[in-house]
């Protein structure tokens, strides 16, 4: 094994909101880098860092080419590398190795690992060896990982005695962790574990934003930072305030509309539907959109709850669409 990467020397940190930014497809099922660029722009322009290639982002449906080809318009469309965040993690060792690099070149401020997910009821030892072969390969001083904790979806997790191994092998270089197990007591034992010493917990919904960031924590990494990004962000940017409980459950109670839908195509529904293209409701298989009668019922409990998604994004999105097709 390759001695440890140095710490890099000054590199800013990633805090606050991120969003795990959601694809928009064509009509052909290709990706839509317009629209991207335009989503990503707004969301930015509300505070939003971007983590693209989360689990939102439909990222295991999209080739490795294709989440280049994302990356460089995001980057040839002038946003700012160090607001992004980008999930590189991947089954395949040589494509996580790549996609990283590419990432760290590129001038992005982290990435965003899950483990290889495939086979279950993997050791820690292999673990080790898969983020400690994909740091070795890159071999940047710049590179900041943050481990991506999700074993709901993915059913392989990530140990406290793993983050403490990686740690001390390469200090500095692995930089904090998305927990997207939804227990608030693994995160908090994150918080007290490893926060202090300067590993940056993220929470993965905004449900636990306040007491993530009470507890010393960095922010959150959230999917309905896509279409709730103001509202989250000021919680985040205004926690200390008298009224931050009442911002909390505002949040909470937005969430809880989109969770009663499959995510990720309520939240490109409600794009589609409040910035006026239709275009952005489409999904990649195996995942499919939301049916008439959801879409229906999607619109009325975000209309009694008063909800709608921020202008900048609406219409940013819609003004833009106007100019030409995506």
């Amino acid at each position: 094994m390759s001695p440890p990467i140095p710490a890099p020397a000054g590199a800013p940190a990633l805090r606050g909101v991120l969003s795990p930014v959601l694809t928009p497809f064509n009509a052909d099922g290709s990706p839509s880098a317009p629209r991207f660029v335009r989503h990503c722009r707004a969301l930015l322009g509300q505070r939003v860092g971007l983590a693209a290639f989360g689990t939102n982002s439909e990222a295991n449906s999209l080739s490795l080419n294709e989440k280049r080809a994302l990356l460089d318009a995001l980057l040839e469309a002038g946003l700012p590398p160090q607001r992004m965040m980008p999930g590189t993690g991947a089954c395949a060792l040589p494509d996580t190795v790549e996609l990283t690099r590419h990432a760290v070149t590129s001038g992005c401020a982290g990435v965003l690992m899950l483990p290889p997910f495939y086979y279950k009821g993997v050791s820690d030892e292999g673990l080790f060896r898969s983020f400690a072969q994909v740091i070795d390969a890159v071999g940047d001083a710049r590179l900041r990982v943050y481990l991506y904790h999700i074993p709901p979806v993915a059913q392989v997790g990530i140990s406290f005695g793993l983050i403490a191994r990686l740690l001390k092998r390469y200090p500095g270089v692995v930089a904090g962790i998305k927990d997207s197990s939804g227990d608030w007591q693994n995160t908090a034992g994150l918080l007290r574990e490893f926060q202090p010493a300067g590993f940056d917990v993220f929470a993965g919904s905004e449900t636990f934003l306040l007491r993530t960031l009470q507890g010393g924590g960095a922010g959150c990494i959230t999917a309905t930072g896509n279409v709730n990004a103001a509202a989250i962000a000021r919680l985040a940017a205004h926690w200390r305030d008298a009224d931050a409980t009442g911002q909390q459950q505002q949040l909470d109670t937005t969430r809880a509309v989109f969770q009663r839908f499959p995510m990720i195509a309520a939240m490109k529904a409600a794009i589609a539907w409040q910035a006026g293209d239709p275009g952005w409701a489409n999904m990649r298989p195996p995942l499919v959109e939301l049916d008439a009668a959801q879409r229906e019922d999607l619109q009325a409990s975000l209309a009694q709850i008063g909800f709608e998604i921020p202008d900048a994004v609406a219409l940013a999105l819609a003004a833009d669409e106007a100019s030409g097709p995506a």
